[in-house]
């Protein structure tokens, strides 16, 4: 039993001095691989110190135009355009044009009928007639009593008076007479509809027989309506804050939708002077040729206004603008070091744009701003292009 209790004992230390073995090695391993790990690390740290940021990239402030284009929307409008009315009640008896019926100046273009007032007409010639022989009869009196005058004591110069003032007073009534029949006949002229102008015939609302006038039902629309196509007005709102770029005589070019693959030019010719108080932009129109027949009233056209650029401004790429919370700002690069420049910026155009501020030309600007770059930071190296 003793024997027994001997060997498992000599067993088990055996089995202790292994395990105690196998930990050791298992420590010595571990501790050679810290040590080429950290090893490791330290190399890669001085590789890294080794490699040198890259440079920054700048430019040469220099001074320049920045030309461009405004695009805003405008409309063409008739030249001139005007709604023809019947200035007596009446009724049509005949239209000479139609809708699309190009006329000229002066021509007739629908008659009305007034029976009334060629009623009126014939009254007035007859009582302008009665006023002439009255008239005529008291001159031919005076003239009689001035010769017998004459004669001393044979005419009073009480009567030859009566006979002056009479005759006086049927003049007076001769030309009211006149006045009432060149009233009616100058109404009665009216029922001719004539073109103020030459023009295209844009709608017509009546019929023959229909009812017009000033006042009734057919005057609730014009008879005619009369356009000068052959010139046209392209009308444009321009914001105020572009209106300097246009001047009297300015050529600007626009497009139309129904023709997108053509360009039409047109000039300015009148100005408003004054901003409009809702849209705060001031009203344009220009003139232009339609001869062709191209164009018609109350298309849209999309029009483009030359921006003439400002040679006292620097022109930068938009990257070397920087936009912060605090400001707007160009870096500059002085002695080494990065200044934070206040600028404001005007037009800009795809990658450029104009800045103003304390700045001057060949100064050296930072071509990528960023806020990591802060102001008063060393720069190491410039790359200048």
């Amino acid at each position: 039993m003793s024997a027994f209790r001997l060997k498992k004992s000599s067993a088990m230390r055996r089995r202790a001095k292994v395990s105690l073995a196998w930990a050791a090695a298992g420590l010595v391993l571990l501790l050679q691989s810290c040590s080429s790990s950290h090893a490791g690390d330290e190399a890669t740290g001085n590789d890294s110190a080794d490699v040198a940021p890259p440079p920054v990239e700048a430019f040469s402030l220099q001074k320049g135009q920045l030309s461009s284009s405004l695009k805003i929307p405008g409309e063409l409008i008739a030249f001139q355009e005007v709604d023809l009315y019947a200035k007596v009640n009446s009724f049509v008896k005949k239209l000479y044009v139609d809708v699309g019926s190009e006329v000229k100046e002066g021509q007739l273009l629908a008659v009305m009928e007034a029976p009334e007032l060629n009623a009126q007409l014939l009254g007035a010639e007859s009582r302008l007639k009665s006023q002439e022989a009255v008239y005529l009869a008291s001159k031919a009196t005076y003239e009689r009593l001035l010769e017998t005058s004459k004669t001393p004591g044979t005419v009073s110069p009480n009567d030859l008076d009566l006979a002056l003032a009479k005759q006086k007073s049927d003049e007076a009534q001769l030309e009211a007479a006149k006045a009432a029949y060149r009233e009616i006949s100058d109404t009665r002229n009216y029922l001719e509809i004539r073109a103020p102008f030459s023009g295209v015939i844009t709608a017509r609302n009546v019929s023959p027989g229909a009812y017009v006038g000033p006042s009734g039902k057919g005057s609730e629309l014009p008879i005619f309506t009369l356009q000068e196509q052959k010139h046209l007005r392209l009308v444009v709102s321009v914001p105020g804050a572009y209106t300097e770029y246009l001047k009297p005589n300015s050529q600007v070019k626009f497009t139309v939708e129904a023709l997108p693959d053509q360009s039409f030019e047109a000039k300015v010719t009148r100005l408003a002077g004054a901003l409009d108080e809702k849209l705060r932009a001031q009203r344009v129109e220009m003139d232009v040729d339609n001869t062709a027949k191209k164009l018609l009233p109350g298309m849209v056209a999309e029009v483009s206004i030359p921006l003439e650029g400002n040679d006292d401004a620097f022109v930068v790429p938009a990257s070397a603008v920087l936009n912060s919370t605090e400001g707007i700002f160009l870096i500059k690069a002085d002695q080494g070091k990065a200044q934070w420049v206040p600028v404001k910026t005007g037009r800009s155009t795809g990658d450029s744009t104009e800045v103003f501020g304390p700045l001057k030309e060949k100064d050296l600007v930072i071509k990528t701003a960023s806020e990591e770059i802060r102001d008063g930071s060393s720069i190491s190296k410039l790359d200048i292009n």
